[in-house]
């Protein structure tokens, strides 16, 4: 492959069943595309088979923006890892509780489960209160039984969420950090690192979902960044959030949540500047991947 300049710019999206590649020249604004098939064993096989596609090594690139379905479709598809939770004693069963003010909102019915069962879901005893003030001090012995359990119940992840931590994150520090002398090599997501806001249910969902994709996509970037470096001596990677902006793969592998939805979010983003260019400011958007088909309303260019 012959080297890329280096203002060039290389966009890649992987979806469930095409990879899509787009090559910008930042000074002459000429554009090259590429579409091959995705790999789902291995995504990183498609992500340098559509580099090889385009005819260009990675090493010249000033940077690469890549967009993935893989932790959105291990949501999905509920094909994430096995998670165990330690929370606050008495709330071992907030992800099932949810909000339950509206139990069937706007005439809609199912069911739910929570991506941690309640046999992985652990108490210890510590209290925060709504002010942030320590009320009942953190039991650590509680803390490096409940990681030995976890681990014996066969989890890969472990997540920490306590009560109020985002007001006061001091007792979900240390729980991990005695998490991780008991458990070395377990991923583990803290609720405050991940949403640092009010509501329990929001954010221990939401830390929840991190731990149960983290290690998928820590592997899957790790594989993407080394064979770069490799083959071609890469340039900065960066990975698409669900807010439509960027962060470095290292933080993408950290907070793998972040990445989910990114996909529709980048979709979304490109809908409404083309439609602006086109002079349509308000249109309906669709995005039809291999997994999922995603909608987004655009109004006054403004997705």
């Amino acid at each position: 492959m012959s080297a890329a300049p280096a203002r060039c710019r290389l966009g890649v999206d992987v979806g469930g069943t095409f990879t899509d590649l787009l090559l910008v020249d930042q000074a002459s604004g000429a554009m090259r595309i590429a579409k091959v098939p995705s790999t789902p064993a291995d995504q990183s096989e498609g992500f340098m088979a559509g580099l090889a596609a385009l005819g260009e090594a990675a090493g010249g690139f000033e940077t690469v923006v890549h967009g993935t379905t893989v932790g959105t479709n291990a949501v999905l598809e509920r094909k994430g890892v096995r998670c165990a939770l330690i929370t606050t004693r008495g709330f071992r069963d907030t992800l099932e509780l949810g909000r339950r003010t509206r139990p069937n909102p706007w005439g809609m019915f199912g069911s739910f489960e929570p991506i941690v069962p309640r046999e992985r879901r652990f108490e210890v005893t510590e209290r925060v209160d709504a002010a942030g003030a320590v009320v009942t001090p953190l039991d650590e012995d509680e803390v490096r039984e409940a990681t030995e359990a976890a681990r014996a119940a066969g989890a890969e992840a472990l997540v920490i969420h306590f009560i109020h931590a985002y007001l006061n994150p001091k007792h979900e520090r240390r729980a991990g950090a005695i998490a991780r002398e008991v458990w070395p090599d377990a991923p583990v997501t803290l609720g405050s690192d991940i949403l640092r806001e009010v509501r329990e249910f929001e954010r221990g969902s939401t830390a929840a979902l991190n731990g149960y994709i983290q290690p998928i996509m820590t592997r899957y970037l790790a594989r993407i960044a080394g064979r770069l470096r490799a083959e071609a001596g890469a340039a900065e990677l960066l990975v698409m959030q669900g807010n439509g902006g960027m962060m470095s793969a290292g933080i993408a592998g950290e907070k793998a949540v972040q990445t989910v939805m990114s996909g529709p979010a980048a979709g979304a983003i490109a809908a409404a500047h083309l439609g602006a260019a086109a002079g349509f400011p308000n249109l309906i958007s669709c995005d039809m991947g291999g997994t999922s088909f995603d909608i987004a309303i655009v109004r006054g260019g403004v997705p």
